[in-house]
């Protein structure tokens, strides 16, 4: 199941980010900032009430959006989870007349699977670039971005 998070989520996201973040694969967020951004998240329940998957939505610009905190348990991925929770963010965006949608990952294969394209960092809005200036690996980024167009 793919919902839209809720406040009682926030902990359980929180722990599966702070996971990958340990492993330097994902950037971790702060609890904070889940909080300031929960509107952009989905999740993804396999059964009962534990998160298994999450993947935010985050709107840059007036055309563009970006996947962020895109992450499944291990034991879910290659499941279809990950993939699942994208399409459901390609879908939102699409709704809301978003025309590009990007990512800055570690995993440019799973993206390039679901459509995206290696793209230039520096082509991307210098909005995004606030967040990057907070980055334990600023000015030393190694995630690669991809670009994807959303279709109407």
């Amino acid at each position: 199941m793919i919902r839209k998070a809720t406040l009682k989520d926030v902990r359980q996201i929180h722990a599966l980010l702070q996971h990958y973040g340990r492993q330097g694969e994902l950037l971790p967020r702060p609890l904070s900032a889940l909080y300031d951004h929960l509107r952009d998240f989905t999740v993804y329940m396999e059964d009962g009430e534990e998160i298994t998957g999450c993947c935010a939505l985050q709107i840059c610009w007036e055309d563009m959006a970006e996947i962020r905190s895109l992450a499944v348990w291990p034991e879910l991925r290659s499941k279809g989870a990950g993939s699942a929770l994208l399409l459901h963010a390609l879908k939102e965006a699409r709704e809301l007349g978003i025309r590009k949608v990007f990512a800055l990952t570690y995993r440019p294969g799973f993206f390039a699977r679901h459509g995206f394209g290696e793209t230039a960092k520096e082509s991307l809005p210098q909005k995004i670039w606030a967040d990057c200036l907070n980055c334990v690996k600023f000015p030393d980024c190694d995630e690669v971005a991809m670009l994807r167009e959303v279709e109407e």
